[in-house]
């Protein structure tokens, strides 16, 4: 199957539904037209900033907020779900992006919009390397901690991640679907007799 379309929010849109609906089943696909360094990801930075900022929301797989062009944003660019602790219910991780100079304020304004929109999470996609004081004031927001399993997890409230290491492979962490299909399948495997496993090990 082949998709086309002329701009980076309907990508991000795109696959942000395709991740919602499929999940780990989603087989494997290739975007072509978009960023595969931080070069590129600079130049895509400097001749559109609302383009950049639709691309990095899909290397975390974050729904965009809405078309900026058409309102302003509320200090929201985009925005991920996972599954809260009531049976059907979801909680919000905010997303912003940031492609100039960022600073602690970055990160205490992302903090006021979490609170203000009552966010579980919030995280700061740049593409300049934070500070070690904006990475302090990240700290300071806490944990979202969640019995998982009958096991307590934690991650962190406010996450900064860049770009460079988004290209790199690093994923933001968060109770998504495939987080707990992930420790469901380890549990599993755990558990497992032998003779369930030895086909495993080939």
């Amino acid at each position: 199957m082949v998709g086309i379309d002329i701009t980076h929010f309907a990508i991000a849109l795109i696959r942000s539904r395709l991740e919602s609906a499929f999940g780990d089943q989603l087989s494997p696909y290739d975007v072509e037209g978009v960023p595969k360094d931080l070069a590129g990801a600079r130049q895509l930075a400097s001749q559109n900033r609302y383009q950049f900022e639709w691309w990095a929301l899909g290397l975390i797989d974050a729904r965009p907020a809405y078309d900026k062009r058409r309102g302003p944003d509320r200090g929201i660019d985009g925005y991920l779900k996972f599954p809260g602790e009531k049976r059907g219910s979801f909680e919000t991780i905010l997303c912003q992006v940031k492609s100039g100079a960022v600073s602690v304020a970055t990160v205490r304004e992302l903090k006021g919009v979490m609170e203000r929109e009552r966010a579980a999470m919030g995280v700061l996609v740049t593409l300049q390397n934070p500070t070690h004081a904006m990475r302090k004031e990240a700290i300071s927001a806490g944990f979202y901690q969640r019995e998982i399993l009958g096991t307590s997890k934690k991650f962190k409230k406010i996450q900064i991640v860049t770009i460079d290491e988004l290209l790199k492979g690093k994923k933001v962490e968060y109770p998504s679907l495939s987080y707990f299909q992930g420790l469901k399948a380890s549990r599993k495997s755990k558990n497992a007799t032998p003779s369930q496993t030895d086909w495993i090990k080939g």
